[in-house]
């Protein structure tokens, strides 16, 4: 970590010497295959945690999906859950099972790529058995948050509790304001910007192309957005639409290394996670889509992998912790070591942050051992 890091972190309060960083348990279990029964394992893994029915019972509960990149996208010919994208056997499962712990609502949410058209069709066009998902509880909604969707009326600004490094606030969907419990539905993979994309890292989806979308528009939000976020949260060449806030300070790092983890860190804080969940039977390691170059890419390096591994927690940083340990990273290590060959540690920073530790002796973790349990990830640059 250079000095400039530890300066720009020290804006901030030492939170991650404070011993009263949140923290709480992780249930983590072997699991190697996607027919296994979903219903059981889950029901066990929240049961670790002290059940399902406390968290949801009565409650709006929003999923946030991982569909990042087109669904004609495919890694290796391979069905898109195989790789880079949640499994529709976990949304199943998870549906039903929100639905008979007393859940009111439920939400599945995405901003999906290039498209403010219906999540059901971009689902459809995914693979996904749609209409059995739909029945599988009394109230499922599936949404798109690119934009306003014809289903919601406006947008909602949720500030960054901490005041942000590079965003004080966002403007969602206001979906997301009228959620009880947030659910992350991540993939166990490696980022080519953050390193790692776990249930942090997957929020940063929550934000519409709309507003900040490469064609989104200078004063109002464009409502058929058809492109991602690089320019305005990547590299920062542009402001958002003026309904958002501004950057902070305009004179930060232009460098998406130094930006991606703090804006995806921010996104958490302000739409916090109250349940994180991470599928890692099956995945692809090296980066977080087939789009991903296996030669520029920053681990030199694309593949299938089979780790075999669930995690579940009620706490974002704790659950990514044990998450990057799995993989064989250590979740404390700083810029310059591996997983965060090139970037900050969002970890570190969701720490800064105060929304949870990332100091496994701190975390409890039921189900297995870590090290019994680890599957190595890329350690090259």
């Amino acid at each position: 970590m250079t000095r400039r890091d530890l300066l720009t972190l020290g804006a901030l309060p030492l939170l991650a010497q404070n011993k009263t960083l949140p923290t709480s348990p992780v249930s983590i279990r072997k699991c190697d295959s996607y027919t296994e029964d979903f219903h059981e394992i889950f029901s066990k893994m929240f049961d670790d945690l002290g059940g399902l029915p406390r968290l949801v019972r009565n409650k709006t509960v929003t999923i946030k999906l991982n569909l990042t990149g087109s669904p004609g996208l495919r890694y290796q010919g391979k069905a898109l859950g195989l790789t880079h994208y949640t499994h529709p056997r976990h949304v199943l499962a998870m549906t039903a099972l929100l639905d008979r712990a007393g859940a009111r609502r439920i939400r599945f949410v995405e901003s999906a790529w290039g498209t403010a058209g219906p999540l059901a069709e971009y689902m459809l066009d995914s693979g996904w058995p749609v209409r059995q998902m739909a029945t599988a509880a009394k109230q499922v909604e599936f949404l798109n948050t690119n934009a306003l969707g014809g289903f919601a009326k406006k947008y909602a600004r949720l500030k960054v509790p901490h005041g942000g490094w590079i965003f004080p606030s966002f403007e969602f969907n206001e979906i997301y304001q009228q959620t009880d419990v947030m659910m992350s539905m991540a993939k166990l993979k490696n980022h080519d910007t953050c390193g790692i994309t776990l249930a942090i890292k997957n929020m940063f989806g929550c934000t519409p192309a709309s507003i900040y979308g490469n064609d989104s528009g200078a004063d109002d939000p464009n409502e058929s957005p058809t492109s991602g976020r690089d320019q305005i949260c990547h590299a920062g060449k542009r402001q958002p639409s003026k309904i958002a806030a501004r950057e902070l300070d305009l004179a930060s790092p232009r460098d998406p290394f130094h930006r991606m983890p703090r804006i995806s860190v921010e996104v958490a804080a302000a739409r916090p996670i109250d349940i994180s969940f991470i599928d890692g039977i099956e995945t692809m390691t090296g980066g977080e889509g087939p789009w991903i170059s296996p030669v520029k890419g920053t681990f030199k390096g694309t593949s299938h992998a089979r780790p075999g591994l669930l995690v579940l927690g009620t706490n974002p940083v704790t659950t990514d912790a044990v998450g990057t340990a799995l993989m064989g990273y250590d979740p404390r290590a700083t810029k310059g070591t591996p997983p965060f060959h090139k970037c900050d540690n969002m970890l570190l920073l969701a720490e800064q942050a105060g929304l949870g530790t990332a100091d496994l002796n701190r975390i409890e973790v039921i189900g297995g051992k870590i090290q019994d349990l680890r599957f190595p990830f890329p350690m090259s640059a």
